[in-house]
């Protein structure tokens, strides 16, 4: 009897450390592939800019709103908050954010 239990203890040690392993190659393997997979997804983007000829241009400051704009902003966001598409705290941040450009 002490023979076969040490057998079955073996056995689920080996097991054990097998499942262990197994896992760390799953996560070892699944970590190369997604740095694969960026790094080809980087490159298809360099390649598709370069086809179309895109040029990254610095970004011009945006020019400020004339009140006029800004008027008609308000508006658009008042009908949003009558429509029942903006919370009030989402239409008194918005305001905020319009006021202060």
């Amino acid at each position: 009897m002490p023979g076969l239990l040490r057998g079955v203890a073996r056995t689920a040690v080996v097991a054990g450390t097998a499942s262990a392993v197994n896992g760390r190659v799953q996560r070892r393997q699944a970590e190369r592939f997604a740095e694969r997979d960026a790094h080809i997804a980087a490159t298809q983007q360099q390649a598709y800019a370069e086809e179309a000829g895109y040029q990254q241009a610095p970004a011009a400051p945006p020019e400020a709103p004339s009140s006029e704009d800004r008027l008609a902003q308000l508006e658009r966001l008042g009908g949003l908050l009558s429509q029942g598409v903006l919370s009030q705290e989402e239409f008194a941040a918005e305001k905020a954010r319009i006021l202060r450009s």
